[in-house]
């Protein structure tokens, strides 16, 4: 009897000990219920958020170790970011004028091969580049433009030109990616961090001759106007 008596207060026992620990379980997750969803949501005490925020202090990107610390640090950082899309807006501009100095050269070495072999003689109709990446028809003395535009044929970029072109489309494409990335984040102060560095770059990089033998302009030569 009293074994039986000794058995049921051991299990009573037991019982309340494991009803107290779930209590004391529950309470610690409802009182710890935030932090835990904060580092869970915020990857180790990072603050980010898949919606527009105005995040500084404790903000993470691309990497927990770009955690901001202090104010110092977040205006650092959205200076780097003005920075880079101002460089992504130098890529395209260098883009642009590499291909412009591979058909100058083209166009430079075909008019030189369509001049007389016989420079002392001026009389012989032939081809002059403008400086612009054409060339121009000129007779009688070669120095004299008629004011026709030669028709210099295409050209196929040898390996070494093309290898340029593909490394500079690939570092344009890879800036751009990591602006997106960044855009991404919804943080307010670097979105507008982003604007201003497209205005800026486009406004340093894009003053152009626009108009006459240049073709088209930069606009219309990126018609989406978004990230490479």
């Amino acid at each position: 009897m009293d074994h039986h008596n000794h058995d049921h207060d051991y299990m009573v026992m037991t019982a309340t000990m494991a009803s107290e620990g779930a209590a004391t379980t529950a309470a610690h997750d409802m009182s710890g219920g935030g932090h835990h969803d904060h580092d869970h949501g915020g990857m180790g005490g990072c603050k980010i958020s898949m919606l527009w925020n105005w995040n500084t202090i404790d903000s993470c990107f691309i990497a927990q170790s770009w955690r901001i610390t202090s104010a110092g640090m977040f205006a650092g950082s959205c200076i780097g970011v003005i920075l880079l899309v101002m460089s992504l807006e130098l890529l395209r501009r260098s883009v642009k004028e590499y291909d412009r100095y591979l058909i100058r050269s083209h166009a430079a070495k075909y008019a030189a091969a369509a001049r007389p072999r016989n420079s002392a003689d001026t009389s012989t109709s032939g081809y002059a580049p403008d400086g612009k990446g054409a060339s121009v028809a000129v007779s009688g003395d070669l120095g004299a433009v008629s004011g026709g535009v030669g028709a210099v044929p295409g050209f196929r970029p040898s390996v070494l030109q093309q290898a340029i072109r593909a490394l500079l489309h690939m570092l344009q494409f890879a800036v751009a990616y990591f602006v997106m990335l960044l855009a991404m984040y919804y943080n307010g102060y670097f979105i507008i961090c982003i604007f201003i560095g497209a205005y800026l770059g486009s406004f340093v990089f894009h003053w152009e001759v626009m108009g006459g033998s240049t073709g088209q302009t930069s606009a219309t030569e990126n018609p989406t106007v978004c990230c490479g």
